[in-house]
């Protein structure tokens, strides 16, 4: 399922999480890829848009984890170069195995298997780097590789799983899920301060805002 969250951005509904495309009329950007059994149902976003797989640009990846890279190898067509953080890059290109300490490994190792590497070149990203409309925030904790990425000139922040949506408000990643629940609470901080003005919050698990998405976050550092 597809819904329309600014004149740009489009959320695209998959098992258990979201993914992202984002036409801006000059580039199309994929965020996050979804689970493996999600590829046939981003294709069909992307044609339902009047694109392809060949036509996206560019993906940008928050982090590494079953359901945001499972799409790689079931997206038929897609080529793109992959942008992600430093610490995440390697476990994306199968160059290196998730480590065996922390409470992410357990998932991770048993995941691994199963996912495929992209086709399309994996690009690091520092933080501040900008990447067409895109500047990436790195925001480690959930994973230590992961990212953030906020246009202001499109209005949206894609938060990935630094929070997530619950009663229709922003809560961080919760314990279970994440390498490092200290580095969740600094790296929410840092992105409310540091982040231009947003109005739509797109994460990677709940319903994302169309509006108030600066607010909201701010609203979570003060709670």
């Amino acid at each position: 399922m597809r819904t329309r969250l600014t004149d740009s951005v489009h959320w695209v509904e998959c098992r258990g999480v979201n993914a992202y495309v984002v036409d801006d009329g000059e580039t199309v950007t994929l965020v996050d890829t979804g689970t493996p059994f999600d590829g046939r149902r981003i294709a069909a976003a992307l044609d339902e848009m009047g694109h392809t797989p060949s036509d996206v640009d560019r993906v940008l990846l928050t982090h590494f984890d079953l359901d945001h890279v499972g799409g790689f190898g079931r997206i038929v067509g897609l080529d793109a170069p992959v942008y992600v953080g430093p610490a995440d890059a390697p476990l994306v290109a199968r160059r290196e195995r998730p480590r065996w300490t922390g409470r992410k490994s357990f998932s991770q190792l048993l995941t691994y298997p199963f996912l495929d590497a992209p086709t399309g070149e994996v690009r690091t990203v520092e933080d501040g780097d900008e990447i067409g409309p895109f500047t990436a925030y790195h925001t480690p904790g959930h994973t230590p590789g992961h990212v953030c990425y906020v246009s202001e000139s499109l209005g949206v922040a894609f938060l990935g799983d630094l929070v997530r949506e619950a009663d229709g408000e922003l809560v961080p990643s919760p314990w279970a899920m994440s390498d490092d629940t200290a580095q969740v609470g600094s790296s929410i901080e840092r992105l409310a301060d540091v982040a231009p003005p947003f109005a739509a919050a797109a994460m990677g698990h709940g319903v994302p805002f169309s509006t108030g998405g600066r607010d909201r976050l701010r609203r979570l550092v003060e709670q």
